[in-house]
């Protein structure tokens, strides 16, 4: 009789739904969107089209999944840094720029997945196109307030400008890693210094 005792029990593996959603991430951020079908995506979740399709009732019902949950991660920063920092504005803004400089130093060898997504899914009404941009506007209404409450001058045009710093940095990063976005961190900390108050200096 084989003993159990100290044994360690055995995790069990993710449902099906969550290694298809987990499989999907990869392919889709590793190859594109549009190249990755969905016979690649279950055999890499180790289940079956079928599968697939009874959690995900299209391959576009899945990308929709898979950008809602990347939204919702980049939600969780700006709620972390909140927590982290209540009530104090310009500590938030200091931990946002770290992370800034931790995205573009490591942010993955192919930039921002959910800017990816967009420049391949072009179709209007693809069900995809309202979670990026609601996001995308949702990023640039946290900047907007944040810079409010730091009491930033012009938040709204300061907002926009670090909106394209940022997302500029990323797409330059791809095609030049040791080229302009390396600055980016250094440009952006001097835009917020030329909008900041003379009495937070």
């Amino acid at each position: 009789m084989v003993s159990t005792i100290n044994r360690t029990p055995e995790a069990s593996p993710p449902p099906p739904r969550d290694r298809i959603l987990n499989a999907a991430r990869t392919l889709f951020y590793r190859h594109g969107i549009r190249a990755v079908g969905v016979e690649a995506i279950a055999e890499a979740a180790a289940t079956n089209k079928m599968t697939l399709y009874r959690h995900f009732g299209s391959k576009d019902e899945l990308i929709a999944a898979y950008l809602t949950q990347l939204a919702l991660e980049g939600d969780e920063v700006w709620e972390d840094l909140a927590r982290l920092h209540p009530g104090d504005p310009h500590a938030q803004l200091e931990g946002w720029v770290q992370y800034v400089e931790r995205i573009l130093t490591d942010g993955g060898e192919r930039g921002c997945a959910i800017a990816n997504a967009a420049v391949e899914l072009r179709e209007i009404d693809h069900p995809a196109r309202q979670i990026i941009e609601d996001y995308k506007t949702r990023k640039r209404n946290r900047l907007v307030a944040l810079f409010r409450e730091a009491g930033c001058e012009e938040p709204d045009q300061l907002a926009d400008e670090v909106f394209l710093l940022f997302e500029g940095a990323r797409i330059s990063l791809q095609c030049c890693s040791n080229g302009p976005a390396q600055r980016v961190v250094r440009m952006l900390r001097s835009l917020l210094a030329e909008h900041m108050p003379k009495s937070a200096m």
